[in-house]
């Protein structure tokens, strides 16, 4: 007997699914926000050297003051970084007369532009000039979290429980997030920031995968899609939340507080009967399926549903095993699916978040593009959702990245100037990345068994993760060559179409229970 075949009859996507996704879907509206945080926390506004009101300019205008202390830069814009040694009075009446004048680094500090940000990082801590790495380097560090605590969350997860581990998350993530949001310098933000993205992760990997094991064979596409669109919501509803709140402290708070409905729904969240039977709990495994009976009324359908009915499910494996990240590399077939399935998820994530940071890159206002990269994830993922029972997942993935590696290409070509339409092409690749993303997500939670699901899509998370520290990073290559950080997204774009071809059809299979079943040897 297969668990399928349970599914069958307790209902495969009845009330109790519908159940489970929605609260999954309430619980991860504020990971997009902690994800795309850093983009406007971080943000540089405009700055100059700050220059005294009184004492050698008694009488000049704010607008003289700086023509004689702040040098221009060759676009024409006061240098944000310098000053002159000093005054230079004559720029009053020839602004060109500035050769072999000595500037000196900001002595007292820095004067910002408030009109985008009340305050970021970069305004907290005078983060600019030669410090501006330090602002940036947060993006980084808050992933480097996520990728540990992807590890972590799905080692423990098919360890202890997914329910569990997803309580630990919610709790854990939300603490250290409220605890950053009122930091006192920059190593202790930091550091409460990467434990924020080392627990947040848990309730990616987690939820998704609870969602996956409950439901048939059927509704699994939509189980992911609709999952995946969660996180197209709370990405929408961030754009207004990141206008009228502006002030970083405070913006943290308010992405972080929704974790309390999260922590609230989690009561009615069931354990994984899947993972419950593959490590022999078949009472609470009956307990579970009874309750979905239960909820969905197919109580009369399922008679003979005893624990001694489930014990025939998983005969292969030892129920005691414990089963960790090593399984996902002892055996040929186990050790090519995470490889593939791990590279495909790097390169996935440093096109799709090399887009997503890129807020700023196209000249236009932060907040509209953010709006339009966030609102773009829906048609790509409402054209995943019925493209993959009728194409399959393969194509579906490949065809996507093909198609993001065209909106790269392309942007790569349009002259600089024109950057209302680079925005659209790009908001275009955008649509195609979060699509790609969202079905990666679903077909590996298909590929790995059960014994290890949680293991493998938390080593592909951690491996995403690695993608999405590297993505800022790719972007500041422009310093050596303005095309070169949009070179490095299509040729990740490439590379993952590439991947993505290698892995088997998973369109209308049962779910794999066994490291066996994935080699074969039943």
């Amino acid at each position: 007997m297969k668990f399928e075949d349970i599914i069958a009859d307790v209902g495969g996507f009845g009330r109790f699914q519908k159940m489970i996704v929605a609260i999954s879907f309430i619980g991860r509206f504020t990971l997009p926000c902690h994800f795309l945080l850093n983009s406007f926390i971080a943000a540089v506004p405009a700055h100059h050297c700050l220059v005294a009101a009184g004492g050698l300019f008694p009488n000049l205008s704010q607008a003289d003051r700086l023509a004689v202390s702040i040098p221009l830069e060759e676009d024409g814009t006061r240098s944000s970084c310098r000053m002159f040694a000093e005054p230079q009075y004559h720029l009053l009446f020839n602004t060109s007369d500035v050769t072999q004048v000595l500037t000196l680094p900001c002595l007292d500090g820095w004067v910002y532009d408030n009109t985008t940000f009340k305050s970021t990082l970069a305004t907290q801590w005078d983060l600019v000039c030669d410090q501006r790495s330090r602002s940036q380097s947060t993006a980084t560090i808050f992933f480097v979290g996520v990728m540990f605590g992807a590890v972590t969350f799905g080692s423990l997860s098919d360890r202890f429980g997914r329910r569990i581990m997803l309580l630990t998350s919610y709790l854990s993530g939300m603490l250290f997030a409220l605890a950053s949001a009122f930091a006192t310098s920059f190593l202790m933000f930091a550091v409460l920031r990467f434990l924020t993205g080392f627990c947040i992760t848990g309730i990616v990997i987690v939820s998704l995968v609870l969602c996956v094991e409950w439901v048939d064979i059927e509704h699994r596409k939509t189980v992911g899609i609709f999952d995946s669109l969660s996180w197209t919501f709370g990405s929408i509803c961030f754009v207004p939340i990141a206008y009228l709140v502006k002030d970083w402290r405070w913006l943290t708070v308010a992405v972080t507080l929704p974790v309390l409905l999260g922590v609230f729904t989690w009561r009615w969240m069931p354990e994984s009967a899947r993972w419950l039977i593959a490590n022999g709990k078949l009472e609470e495994a009956h307990l579970c399926l009874v309750k979905c009976a239960k909820i969905n009324g197919t109580e009369a359908l399922c008679p003979g549903l005893q624990p001694e009915t489930l014990s025939s499910i998983v005969v292969t494996e030892k129920k005691s095993r414990v089963y960790s990240y090593l399984d996902l590399m002892r055996t040929p077939k186990m050790r090519r699916l995470s490889l593939c399935t791990g590279s495909l998820w790097f390169t996935i994530a440093i096109a799709f978040y090399g887009i997503t940071f890129n807020i700023s890159g196209f000249g236009l206002n932060v907040y509209l593009t953010q709006l339009l990269y966030s609102s773009a994830e829906v048609p790509g993922k409402l054209s995943s959702f019925f493209l993959l029972d009728r194409i399959g997942r393969k194509r579906t993935q490949v065809g996507m990245l093909t198609m993001l590696a065209v909106s790269l290409g392309i942007n790569i070509l349009i002259p600089k100037d024109m950057s209302t339409l680079r925005t659209m092409v790009a908001v275009v690749g955008k649509g195609f990345s979060s699509a790609s993303f969202c079905t990666i997500v679903l077909y590996s939670s298909e590929l790995f068994p059960t014994v290890v699901r949680q293991n493998g899509m938390g080593f592909n998370s951690s491996m995403a993760r690695m993608g999405v520290a590297l993505a800022p990073l790719i972007l500041l290559l422009d310093d050596i060559w303005k095309d070169l950080p949009q070179l490095v997204l299509f040729s990740s774009a490439v590379l993952a179409a590439i991947l993505a071809s290698q892995l088997s059809e998973t369109r209308g299979h049962g779910l794999p229970e066994t490291i066996e079943d994935v080699e074969g040897k039943k």
